[in-house]
């Protein structure tokens, strides 16, 4: 008999160390300076995903470079120590330093600046023995990753493939794309993303194109909710967004797409699992800072603790509660620890443990 995956889930990708300023008035102009109302630092890049996936309790590796700089003794420990993300696949190298993004949050969108440079060790080094894992989550829209072969090797040994494509800023949307979704498990494209990439003018049309091509297609809608078909199990759902305040979306997108590999390893039916992520991502943007955003199960009981047992008179709530009733079963049993939010400068090297 086979022995069971030591993974739930193996990214690989570039971890960068995030700087997020929130509440800018206006977006920055030449010539001025502009004052913000919050800022967080944080692991960002393939980060965000992986801290997510872990707070959530999967078993989660990341093969990923590192430099040998102060951020990058920074990143290494909380992601490894603080957020036990398996770093064994990854690797140090000196005399690199770490790749910085700094994104501004206005309104309702987002700026990034970048500075960042290859890792002298590809990917495929790195993971040229890959372990045995239940699921991978790759970028498809990175034509890099689209011509590495770990996760190809992944999803021949069992683990499902779970794609995403990425914003093409010249909105071209690469049809090959669509080819490489072959072997894969799902797509989880944004609306424009979907309808782009299918050269369809709905949403449900792009659902339709998408289903022909992988068995779980996912097309993500914001404010809208979320719409998906799963031709393994035979079903469609639609589930609305849950309403928050938002303070910053860095990252959002990572923790929907790891609550939904969570939602599917433990085979949960497609609307709980659609509803499942839409909390988590809402969560996700009431807090500042990317992956140290991320909720963790105390978060998701703490919601629930305050949404369970609405005001009779309320029906928004009273909707709301029902749609989330499946919580409680979830959280039986589950360990629900405080989780660390992105601070304005860096910890202290002791705080990460």
């Amino acid at each position: 008999m086979d022995e069971e995956p030591e993974l739930d889930l193996l990214l690989a990708g570039t971890v960068f160390f995030d700087l997020v300023f929130t509440g800018l008035p206006h977006e920055p102009r030449p010539g001025t300076e502009v004052w913000t109302e919050g800022m967080g630092s944080s692991p960002g890049g393939i980060a965000n995903l992986a801290v997510a996936a872990s707070r959530l309790g999967l078993r989660t590796a990341l093969a990923s470079g590192f430099g040998d700089d102060l951020y990058a003794d920074w990143l290494w420990g909380v992601l490894r120590d603080q957020e036990r993300i398996d770093l064994s696949y990854s690797r140090r190298h000196p005399g690199e330093h770490t790749p910085v993004t700094v994104a501004l949050s206005y309104d309702d969108d987002r700026a990034f600046v970048t500075h960042g440079h290859g890792w002298p060790t590809p990917t495929g080094e790195m993971l040229a023995d890959p372990p045995r894992t239940r699921a991978v989550l790759v970028d498809l829209g990175d034509q890099g990753v689209r011509a590495e072969t770990w996760w190809r090797r992944a999803a021949a040994d069992g683990a499902l493939v779970f794609a995403t494509a990425g914003w093409d800023p010249a909105e071209q949307w690469d049809p090959r794309i669509l080819e490489d979704l072959a072997g894969c498990h799902a797509f989880v494209p944004n609306a424009v993303e979907a309808m782009g990439y299918t050269r369809t003018a709905s949403v449900d049309a792009a659902l339709d194109a998408l289903a022909e091509r992988v068995p779980l297609a996912i097309v993500t809608q914001g404010r809208a909710g979320v719409s998906a078909i799963d031709t393994s199990t035979s079903e469609r759902a639609s589930v609305p967004a849950v309403p928050v305040a938002a303070i910053d979306t860095t990252g959002a997108g990572d923790v929907f797409a790891a609550a939904v590999v969570l939602g599917t390893l433990s085979g949960w039916p497609l609307r709980k699992r659609l509803a499942f992520a839409a909390l988590c991502s809402a969560l996700a943007v009431t807090q500042v800072g990317g992956s140290l955003a991320a909720p963790g199960w105390g978060d998701v009981a703490d919601w629930w603790r305050e949404h369970g047992s609405p005001d009779d008179g309320d029906p928004a709530a009273r909707d709301l509660a029902e749609r989330y009733s499946f919580l409680p079963d979830c959280l039986r049993g589950v360990e629900t620890p405080r989780v660390r939010r992105a601070e304005a400068t860096i910890a202290r090297f002791s705080d990460a443990g």
